[in-house]
């Protein structure tokens, strides 16, 4: 399938809640490569990994991890996805993760439609990192 870039006065012109609808499918696909590709799971441990890493808590945490390094753009992008007007929100989330959430999910989809995979694969790599133990912890 051929992915079509929109042009930015069409990408400007959807609605935050548009660009999270795309985000959501391209940030589980991110989620759902980066768990097949390490191999560790049944079919079954996918799917409950993947449902951790998907769920609104977990994605506003990962926002927390790109925040600092967005461009100003980006950053408008993220407010406005993080600011739209949310009818409903999951159990298990608060307002304010669902809200982040749904953000991180607006950034994810406008790189998508916007043709800048490689900046989608920068910022995914970038929540993806494992952290590092401080040293000297299991001394």
């Amino acid at each position: 399938m051929e992915h079509r870039c929109l042009e930015p006065r069409a990408l400007a012109a959807l609605s935050a809640l548009a660009l999270a609808h795309v985000g959501d499918a391209v940030y589980e696909l991110y989620v759902r490569g980066e768990l097949a590709s390490s191999g560790l799971y049944s079919v079954k441990e996918l799917h409950r990994a993947t449902v951790s890493l998907v769920c609104a808590s977990a994605q506003a945490a990962a926002m927390e991890k790109i925040l600092p390094v967005l461009s100003e753009e980006e950053l408008a992008v993220y407010k406005r996805g993080r600011n739209a007007d949310l009818h409903r929100i999951p159990h298990g989330a608060s307002a304010v993760e669902y809200a982040r959430a749904t953000g991180l999910e607006a950034l994810f989809g406008w790189l998508y439609l916007a043709g800048r995979e490689a900046r989608a694969d920068e910022l995914f790599a970038r929540i993806a990192a494992k952290e590092e133990e401080p040293y000297g912890k299991d001394a």
